[in-house]
């Protein structure tokens, strides 16, 4: 049975906000019981001045004016009572964090122009669910990181598994730990004003409209294995108009799916590649003939020959089918950037594309005999698998 230590650290991942009019009384409360207080307010409250005004960055005589700044942050108060201080349970620690606006400013302050202020306002108050904690950690990780999703909703009811830490952004001490409460501990690291929903069963019949339309998302980033799912996610997104984007790793390239519900509710669902296939008809399909479904709906037409290899060779040489971290961290990256994209309603057209870096960096990758030696091996290995 486990402690209840164990139990808060494998289950907590809400920082605590310590009480402004207790404030001094819990932070010795804190250090008295060994507790690492970090306090770097000193030093954040410059860089966000200096982010202000960047007529500093090459003007070193700023002090007058940064002490004004001052004067205006800290009204006549200690230092000590500016901003917020969160206990965080499972890194021991109390941290001095500024006030939201401020820290929204630090955080996002070198993506400006990139990201212009508009735009990232409304990245930042978007309302985001991402559904499957492996390759959409790294969606999550990346879309906070990137200042989007202040209001996020996560979906895993899986562990965290010694082999998932080839692809899954964490440490040995984790193994154990439910997948989304690894991922909503490091949100709330980046950005403790974060708003999470957990729904630590995962999406099912239950609550998967809940997950979508309580509050309606702007966007879902779908990533999970079952294909009952898959396809009940999108039958309800659809006449809703919810978007969805979806990556599968592809060796070391990636497949990237994006459905424009929020631009056209007519869009076919998953590009029309499953015909009139319906939930329900996901949940008649014989056992035997269930791989065929999930491999059109991973595009197994275009996927990696070593991809389709390893799948041939589950439960004879190797026990699953291999996923690296460098496909799920691209994964992140690609569908952080659709995310922007698709909040801000820029058009992006629906389909599936691969990002495939193969072909912009090894040599007569795309030549036609090239193309067509992969095609026709490919033909070769679906056919052996009955697809």
């Amino acid at each position: 049975m486990k402690t209840l230590k164990e139990k808060v650290d494998r289950e907590s991942w809400k920082p605590i906000k310590l009480k402004k009019d207790q404030l001094v009384k819990e932070l010795n409360s804190y250090q008295k019981k060994g507790v690492g207080i970090i306090d770097q307010y000193a030093d954040l409250t410059e860089e966000a001045f200096l982010l202000q005004n960047p007529e500093y960055r090459f003007n070193k005589d700023y002090q007058a004016h940064f002490q004004k700044f001052l004067d205006k942050h800290f009204k006549g108060k200690d230092p000590v009572h500016a901003g917020n201080w969160f206990y965080y349970p499972w890194l021991n620690q109390v941290i001095h964090f500024l006030p939201e606006d401020l820290h929204f400013h630090l955080r996002t302050g070198r993506n400006r122009f990139l990201i212009n202020e508009d735009e990232q306002k409304r990245f930042y108050n978007s309302n985001v669910g991402i559904m499957g904690m492996s390759v959409g950690s790294h969606v999550a990780l990346t879309i906070v990181m990137t200042g989007g999703a202040k209001h996020i909703k996560l979906a895993d009811p899986d562990i965290i598994s010694g082999s998932n830490l080839n692809r899954i952004r964490t440490g040995f001490q984790n193994v154990g730990t439910g997948k989304m409460i690894v991922v909503a501990r490091q949100i709330m690291e980046i950005n403790p004003y974060a708003e999470i929903e957990l729904f630590a069963e995962g999406v099912s019949d239950a609550n998967i409209e809940k997950f979508i339309l309580s509050p309606k998302l702007d966007l879902i980033v779908e990533e999970m294995d079952n294909p009952y799912l898959k396809l009940k996610t999108r039958y309800i997104a659809k006449p809703h108009g919810v978007p969805i984007i979806m990556a599968a790793d592809n060796a070391d390239s990636i497949i990237v799916d994006i459905e424009r519900f929020d631009l056209n509710k007519k869009t076919p669902i998953l590009h029309g590649i499953l015909g009139k296939m319906t939930p329900e008809d996901v949940k008649h399909v014989q056992p035997q003939d269930l791989p065929r479904t999930i491999a059109k709906m991973a595009g197994a037409n275009i996927a990696d020959l070593k991809m389709i290899e390893s799948v041939m060779q589950v439960g004879r040489t190797i026990y699953s089918w291999p996923q690296l971290g460098n496909a799920a961290t691209l994964c992140g990256a690609v569908l952080t950037y659709l995310a922007r994209k698709v909040i801000l309603k820029e058009d992006l057209k629906s389909g599936r594309y691969e990002v495939n870096l193969d072909s912009i960096f090894v040599p007569f990758f795309e030549s036609k005999s090239q193309v067509q030696k992969r095609d026709k091996k490919r033909k070769g290995y679906l056919k052996m698998m009955g697809l």
